[in-house]
């Protein structure tokens, strides 16, 4: 299918590009595209303009598609951040991801403690208890999915559409970790205990206890992060 095409053409390229096989400046041309990879102009036109959206590669009429310089980037888009975790640069941009969750969560979470409504402390209650459960089963993939949901939460609670917008971003740090190996086999209990200090300072809207927990629960990632390299 044209769709399933469309989405591994702009994977594999896309993927390329982060990785560095080719430089900034380098000219791709769409026919060279479609011979590459074996698609039809009109597919690899759309990858072209999804590359175009992250800021990868910019296009002229009579030159082609140019490589952008890595600093042009939009280093918010989520495939760009899973593409470079996939890559040999994963640690750099790990550690980018922590400072970025670094400086944003906790200011989240202390926003959400004073903002949050009825129906936020309840979803975030009841993720923290279903974090605390997956841990224990060491289910990694549903502690994967309730972590996402638990963080996404707090940045909605927050009441600022540019937190919010970040959850995404923070889905793919969560979900690198994971796929890369970088999580224990079972999440540390103090960073359990975290998740539920946070939920319940939200819930009491105790706004320097959610900012101070959260801050831990980055640093402790952070800190496990580091452990395996």
């Amino acid at each position: 299918m044209a769709g399933d095409r469309y989405a591994k053409v702009l994977d594999e390229l896309g993927a390329a590009i982060v990785r560095g096989e080719f430089a900034p400046g380098f000219v791709l041309r769409v026919e060279e595209l479609q011979d590459r990879y074996e698609v039809s102009r009109t597919v690899a036109r759309e990858v072209v303009r999804a590359l175009e959206a992250m800021r990868l590669t910019t296009s002229k009429r009579r030159v082609g598609v140019t490589v952008r310089k890595t600093a042009e980037w939009n280093h918010y888009d989520p495939r760009v951040i899973r593409w470079q975790l996939d890559g040999a640069g994963r640690d750099g941009i790990l550690g980018n991801l922590m400072e970025l969750r670094a400086a944003i969560e906790p200011s989240a979470a202390r926003l959400a403690a004073l903002r949050s409504g009825t129906e936020d402390r309840g979803d975030i209650r009841a993720l923290a208890t279903r974090l605390q459960v997956s841990a224990k089963a060491r289910d990694l993939t549903a502690f994967l999915e309730h972590d996402i949901a638990f963080h996404s939460r707090i940045l909605a609670a927050a009441r600022n559409p540019m937190f919010a917008q970040l959850s995404e971003v923070i889905a793919e740090v969560l979900t690198g970790r994971t796929e890369h190996g970088l999580m224990p086999e079972e999440p540390h209990p103090d960073a359990i205990a975290m998740h539920l200090e946070v939920a319940d300072a939200i819930d009491t809207g105790d706004a320097a206890c959610a900012e101070n927990a959260m801050r831990g629960i980055v640093v402790q990632a952070r800190d496990e992060v580091s452990a395996t390299d």
